[in-house]
């Protein structure tokens, strides 16, 4: 029996900076497990939609789909908008089984494609103790996305930061430029700021902006790519299709 596809859904953007990091992304997780079927689709804004993926993939005779949110938070978009998308596909194509896998963070993968990025940009394991460090994300109205920022926060300051803040481009404070300034007000005189994003795009851009107008000496570059972020893609996929085959205990 062959295995699930893997469908990889990403938000989408105006910005083709977005769509192309997607399918590097993407790339990446097919070199690292050749012979795995794997898609790509968006929620808004690019090609292909996920029903037209879903609609071809039951064409050509595929008889599972493991659908992974591209997000980093459990938020509006994978508790409202994935699972209505895949509500109605089910509906329309009732002989292709779906199956919704995990959002991908938190995850002890997704710090070390942070960190990588900070290092890239020039962070070096000893300045951790003299370098406060902002952790930037998107910005959600969900309180539930927001705390798992707060955490992965808190979690980094044990690892040798002088002091790290979450931060957000929208809907949430404070914002990239008056983390930076609240680290400063602290005695920190280096600051490096990490965006806790996939994809370039207008809310990275932001990030970038309040990082330069506060000063910030270091911005790390967004996670795209990073083999990290491929082998996640790939544990939230193993761990979805396990669920799947795991037998159901009589009396459960």
């Amino acid at each position: 029996m062959s295995s699930p596809v893997l469908l990889v859904i990403a938000h989408g953007s105006r910005d083709p900076r977005h769509a192309a990091t997607v399918h590097a992304l993407t790339a990446r997780v097919r070199a690292q497990r050749p012979g795995l079927h794997v898609e790509t689709a968006f929620l808004d804004f690019n090609a292909p939609s996920v029903p037209r993926i879903l609609e071809r993939l039951a064409a050509d005779g595929a008889p599972e789909v493991v659908a992974l949110p591209l997000l980093l938070t459990r938020a509006f978009h994978a508790k409202s908008d994935i699972p209505a998308v895949l509500r109605e596909a089910r509906a329309a194509l009732p002989r292709l089984r779906v199956r919704q896998a995990k959002v991908l963070g938190p995850s002890p993968l997704l710090n070390a494609a942070l960190e990588r990025r900070l290092y890239e940009a020039g962070v070096r394991p000893g300045d951790r103790s003299s370098t406060g460090l902002v952790l930037a994300s998107a910005g959600s109205s969900d309180p539930e996305a927001i705390a798992v920022i707060a955490e992965i926060a808190r979690e980094l300051r044990h690892t040798g930061w002088c002091s790290v803040r979450p931060a957000f481009a929208s809907a949430s404070l404070p914002r990239t430029e008056d983390a930076v300034r609240a680290l400063r007000a602290e005695g920190v005189r280096r600051v490096a700021v990490a965006p806790y994003v996939i994809a370039p795009g207008r809310l990275p851009d932001r990030i970038a902006a309040g990082a330069a107008e506060a000063g910030a000496e270091v911005l790390a570059g967004v996670l795209g790519p990073a083999p990290e972020l491929a082998r996640l893609l790939l544990d939230r996929y193993d761990e979805a299709t396990a669920t799947a085959s795991r037998p159901v205990a009589v009396g459960a």
